[in-house]
């Protein structure tokens, strides 16, 4: 059966007409009609959770909001599903936001007809626990150690709310007068509105974290300081300083870069811009910057209004109050196709909706000033690839006229102070454990060890609180797993349900002389190995079509003074819905197609005092005789003959 969608390249078959060859006989080993390759119990980590960089148990809080996994008695389940999300990133309204959603790309849903819409069921969870009230616990138990945090952005933040759980004190140096980094400073307010992150922001402080805003460590408190009153450093400076525009006339004064236009915009500094901007870059952060460009627009007149300290003269005010706003003109200039830019796709078309052209394949070769040494244009070139080598095109100069240039092409970090942790380009470098090379006590996360996601701070900072952790607690970081998530630990949720032995003759139990424990035929993968479609049964489900958050979609004639949120969350029944279209790949979705399909009746289903996520169905291996028939009919991946060897 082919996918209805047209795109004939998609099926939902495991064999091909025409498929006849076997498999290698050593994977096969069949003797007559058995074969000593049984049920195995593999769980594995889904490729959504091994696509997050902060390593959220996707497949675990989707799991609960469809109804999968139960809450403890007297908790709602969105409270349950909030704690096992916040177990790895601690902000789920700002980042069911504006993350661009890398599991949703890995989703292995993709194969059947679309990704399930992760972001958008955390949006709703995120802006559930703002509206109850969820708070984070505080730490039963104080460790008596400290860790200093220097930056109070995602990375800075998330490390300090991990280091919290564990009972270390935290104390957050910010140079900024508020926290928040790039998700306040860099983010424009209408994407993440200022009291869904200041709540979320302050639920971390809560926990018993101190704060020093204002602060910046290497000039206002030396760093040497620092080391020697805490156990422990973390640095989550993040890349606050721009890349100029490398190029003969970078420097004029309205050359600027896309960070500082957006720290202006977001301190209330910036009002409006010229009628003609031109945004070089392809990332989220020029995406931002045109945005906001064609919201501010340009001021096209200037009016004359009483002085009110002298009622006899007059003042020109150029502000938006009394100005006539008009769109401004607003271009992207990139160097690659448009289908290369690393901005995500939604936020590409978003802005061609409201307005703003992109130029693809041209670089920039001057700025071309005028008189008073402003710019007054761009001159840009074509460019082609070939083989991924970029060629200048002869011949193909031209200008474009601008009165504002935002340089939005890289980002590093400002080390005033801190001079010894700069690599020489910018950033910091660090080791697996996120510690600073050469240095013992001091670890690092964020934009400064490589410029990327919110969400990847978010991961960094986890796994560094984790070493620091064990640092102070054992003298030396451990290891780290191969796929270095939040793992779902079926162990732990099987604590208090030991198996007894069952009745002759109790409907669904094993044949008598069965020798089991709770977890005999189970091995838990998940920390090396990511299960993949192919592995899945992908004919077991349906084709159901994505319940999407309404998004306003804003034309060019609406985008000027525009500032209100753009994607709504879903309601609860969309939430819940769209997290039944969840394949739980890698760990049992109690589908009961292996017990249905079974022909010796080999598999049942474990009691329900016994059960837990993962713990559904068990197999008498006396009546297995291995056809495989149960691995071939398991939706989620979760069963693979191996039994035996």
């Amino acid at each position: 059966m082919s996918v209805p969608t047209g795109n004939e390249s998609l099926t939902l078959r495991r064999y091909q007409d025409g498929d006849s060859a076997h498999l290698p006989w050593r994977q096969e080993i069949f003797k007559a009609n058995e074969t000593y390759k049984c049920p195995l119990y593999l769980h594995r980590t889904p490729p959504c959770q091994g696509s997050c960089p902060s390593g959220e148990d996707i497949r675990g809080w989707l799991n609960i909001v469809r109804g999968l996994e139960k809450p403890a008695p007297g908790v709602a389940w969105q409270e349950h599903a909030f704690r096992r999300l916040t177990a790895a990133n601690p902000f789920p309204a700002v980042m069911g936001r504006v993350c661009p959603a890398p599991c949703e790309s890995a989703c292995n849903r993709n194969s059947v007809e679309d990704h399930v819409g992760i972001n958008a069921v955390e949006h709703f969870i995120g802006n559930w626990a703002l509206e109850h009230g969820l708070a984070f616990p505080r730490p039963q138990r104080e460790s008596g150690r400290c860790v200093a945090i220097i930056g109070g952005g995602p990375a800075g933040l998330a490390c300090a709310y991990h280091l919290r759980l564990r009972g270390h004190g935290c104390s957050i140096f910010e140079s900024n007068p508020k926290l928040g980094g790039m998700m306040r400073y860099g983010i424009p307010g209408y994407r993440t509105p200022r009291e869904v992150l200041d709540a979320e922001i302050q639920r971390i402080l809560d926990m018993g974290v101190e704060v020093r805003t204002n602060c910046r460590v290497g000039i206002d408190i030396a760093l040497a300081e620092l080391e020697r009153e805490y156990d422990a450093v973390f640095v989550g400076i993040g890349a606050q300083a721009g890349t100029a525009l490398q190029v003969p006339g970078g420097e004029a004064p309205n050359c600027i870069s896309g960070i500082s236009f957006l720290r202006a915009f977001n301190s209330n500094a910036l009002r409006h811009v010229g009628r003609r901007v031109v945004v070089i870059g392809g990332g989220d952060t020029a995406m931002d910057v045109a945005a906001v460009a064609r919201r501010l627009g340009y001021v096209s007149e200037k009016y004359e209004i009483p002085d009110p300290q002298n009622g006899l003269g007059q003042i020109e005010k150029d502000v938006a109050a009394v100005a006539k706003r008009e769109g401004a003109e607003v271009t992207i200039a990139y160097r690659r196709p448009v289908e290369k830019m690393p901005a995500s796709r939604s936020e590409i078309e978003a802005v061609k909706r409201e307005g703003v052209k992109i130029l693809a394949c041209v670089i920039p070769v001057e700025v071309v000033r005028g008189s008073d040494g402003r710019a007054r244009a761009l001159r840009l070139a074509e460019v082609e690839w070939k083989e991924g080598s970029m060629a200048v095109k002869e011949g193909t100069q031209f200008d474009l006229e601008c009165d504002l240039i935002v340089s939005a092409i890289g980002q590093k970090g400002e080390f005033a102070g801190m001079e010894q942790f700069d690599n020489g380009k910018g950033l910091i470098s660090a080791d697996k454990l996120y510690r600073v090379n050469g240095q013992e006590r001091v670890y690092v996360g964020g934009d400064v060890i490589r410029p990327h996601l919110l969400t990847t701070a978010v991961g960094h900072a986890r796994i560094a609180a984790d070493a620091i952790d064990q640092q102070l607690s054992q003298g030396v970081p451990g290891r780290r797993p191969k796929v270095d998530v939040c793992h779902f630990n079926l162990l732990a949720a099987l604590q208090g349900r030991a198996p007894e032995p069952e009745e002759d003759g109790q409907a669904g139990a094993p044949a008598a002389g069965c020798e089991k424990s709770v977890v005999h035929n189970y091995e838990d993968r998940s920390p090396a190995e990511i299960v993949l479609a192919p592995e899945l049964f992908l004919g077991h489900f349906q084709h159901v079509p994505r319940h999407r958050r309404e998004e306003i979609e804003i034309g060019a004639g609406e985008v000027l003074g525009h500032f209100g949120e753009r994607v709504r969350a879903l309601a609860e029944a969309d939430a819940r819905a769209e997290a039944e279209r969840c394949m739980s790949c890698g760990l049992c979705m109690e589908c009961d197609n292996c017990v249905i399909y079974c022909p010796q009746q080999a598999v049942f289903k474990v009691p329900k005092a016994k059960a837990a996520v993962g713990r559904y169905v068990d197999t008498d291996y006396t009546r297995c005789i291995g056809c495989h028939i149960c691995k071939d009919v398991c939706p989620s991946g979760y069963i693979q003959m191996g039994m035996g060897e």
